[in-house]
């Protein structure tokens, strides 16, 4: 490995693989050769790198560049947030934090691994927002739909954008009944959308519980997807189907959702370490502390 490395956490929340990259230190920033390259080993397999850089202001704790797991750029992520802010507190002993990212200024609190919250900002509904490539002036349901014409098998969905473009189907049945993994590749380039998406099927159990999956853009099928629960629950209560405080599992467990009367999305959930390293930023090679 050569002389440039920075140090690397291997972290997860709620199942979704997180890599957080200090390079506060560093000029540089991680390739996408380097970030495929990660992917590529069972060890540091990923859905999303947080790449936290050094920032020039002092309200701002730091700036976090976001990778998905093909080496592609997104504007946020909820669950590496968390992840974020747990190593930070150990760091600093601090509980509040502001972080700037593509998809804007996030801010966060910590009280303990398992109730971090973050403040995921102001969702954004109009269809240039999103962004679409078509004019839909009702986006709480677009023109889409999967399967046949004339019996779809998920059809209208919602969309937001909540840091990043989502596409949330609502399912009437049971969200594992339904093919994701071929859904999922298909409909991220659907031409309707100008930057991608990110595809969810909701199933709304009650007026306070969503459950939900997602394929994730630039990532594939993860365990959890912040923002697309952020996404989901916002969305929900447009179609009056929940209230503002919802509870959203995801494959790898529950996220808490608040849209406040101030129009801010809180998500609240856990973060877990697994174990720290050192990377090369330019390659991806890396090693393991103690290994």
């Amino acid at each position: 490995m050569s002389e440039m490395t920075v140090p690397f956490l291997k972290m997860n929340g709620l199942g979704n693989q997180i890599i957080v990259a200090d390079v506060r230190e560093v000029a540089a920033k991680i390739t996408e050769q380097a970030a495929v390259a990660l992917d590529k080993d069972a060890r540091t397999k990923f859905d999303q790198i947080m790449e936290v850089h050094k920032s020039d202001h002092e309200q701002i704790d730091a700036n976090i560049r976001i990778l998905n797991s093909d080496g592609s750029e997104a504007g946020a992520c909820g669950n590496g947030t968390r992840c974020v802010v747990s190593w930070l507190n150990k760091a600093t002993s601090k509980n509040a934090f502001t972080f700037k990212t593509a998809g804007g200024i996030l801010t966060a609190q910590y009280e303990n691994d398992a109730l971090i919250t973050v403040d995921m900002g102001v969702p954004k509904f109009g269809w240039e927002d999103i962004p679409l490539e078509e004019e839909f002036y009702d986006t709480t349901g677009i023109e889409l739909q999967v399967g046949p014409i004339d019996d779809p098998v998920l059809h209208t969905p919602s969309v937001a954008n909540v840091g990043n473009p989502h596409c949330v189907f609502w399912a009437p049945e049971d969200v594992w009944s339904y093919e994701l993994d071929r859904m999922g590749p298909l409909l991220e380039f659907h031409p309707v959308f100008a930057d991608r998406v990110n595809i969810s099927i909701a199933n709304v159990v009650d007026h306070g519980h969503i459950i939900l999956r997602t394929w994730e853009r630039g990532a594939g099928i993860t365990q959890a997807c912040g923002s697309a629960a952020c996404a989901a629950a916002v969305c929900a209560v447009r179609k009056d189907l929940t209230g503002r405080k919802v509870t959203v599992t995801v494959p790898g467990g529950d996220l808490h959702i608040e849209w406040t009367d101030a129009d801010r999305i809180l998500m609240t959930g856990p973060a877990e370490y697994e174990f720290s390293g050192m990377l090369n930023p330019l390659t991806g090679e890396f090693s393991i502390d103690g290994a």
